[in-house]
């Protein structure tokens, strides 16, 4: 199944707009140039009348552009952390106040926006199987692996998605000199392809869009050692800064157009 270049390239003018809305904080804007919603976007073949499944929004970086872009002939669903899981950490807490205080203070950007339930291994409930068009996840396969639910959310991914449905991935990236053996943040490209593989999709296309040849994904705090989060504060502070966000991968699967829903 084609991507619709057409309609990709309409939704990507709605794209960039909502990227530099006022609904988005200054330092959420100046990210843009890291993240590049607007290629990232295309690349997954995001158009405005989809259903979309976003996968645990954390800070809403995406959610603030998706939502608006949705809003009108499509439908964007936050798979958010399930706040009757027993034993939810302080960042998952405020991670899932954020989205429904968002929601409810601003409704003409977020007023339309459905919440499922992401809390592996407790329970998923993404919507009812084969019923979206397109999941996307962002720079978090890497503490499923660290929690053991990896299978166990993309195969959900799988579930939800309609035969030929999209799953977009975008993920830090491990390189040569990075310690696998520790919690980095950063994950060998090939093992992703593996997990999405297993649980049943067709990798469709790769892209380096996020890459960053500079980031040699072996620092001693992590991916947390780069900007946004600059985990050793002000050491080699401006080292970090030059050396920007992570090295990406972006990856486009399929569910097969032959698989059930």
């Amino acid at each position: 199944m084609a991507i619709d270049a057409g309609a990709v390239a309409a939704t990507s003018k709605a794209v960039l707009a909502a990227s530099t809305a006022a609904h988005r904080s200054p330092e959420h804007i100046a990210r843009n140039v890291y993240r590049h919603p607007v290629e990232t976007l295309a690349f997954f073949g995001l158009r405005d009348d989809m259903t979309v499944v976003e996968a645990l929004p954390g800070e809403l970086w995406y959610t603030e552009i998706l939502a608006p872009v949705l809003r009108e002939k499509g439908k964007l669903v936050a798979a958010s952390f399930d706040p009757a899981t027993p034993n939810m950490v302080d960042y998952q807490k405020k991670a899932h106040e954020l989205l429904l205080r968002r929601i409810a203070d601003e409704p003409a950007v977020f007023g339309r926006v459905g919440v499922a339930k992401l809390s592996a291994p407790a329970g998923i409930d993404l919507g009812a199987p084969g019923s979206v068009d397109m999941v996307v996840t962002f720079r978090a396969t890497h503490g499923w692996l660290n929690g053991g639910v990896a299978d166990q959310i993309y195969a959900a991914f799988f579930d939800v998605l309609k035969p030929g449905g999209i799953l977009g991935i975008e993920q830090h990236r491990a390189g040569p000199k990075t310690n696998l053996e520790a919690f980095s943040g950063y994950v060998p490209e090939e093992k992703v392809i593996a997990i999405a593989e297993k649980a049943g999709f067709v990798l469709e296309a790769r892209s380096e869009i996020n890459a960053n040849p500079k980031d040699t994904a072996d620092w001693s705090a992590g991916v947390w050692t780069l900007p946004p989060s600059l985990r050793l504060g002000d050491v080699d502070r401006a080292k970090y800064l030059a050396i920007g966000e992570s090295d990406r991968m972006t990856l486009r699967f399929r569910k097969p157009a032959a698989a059930k829903p």
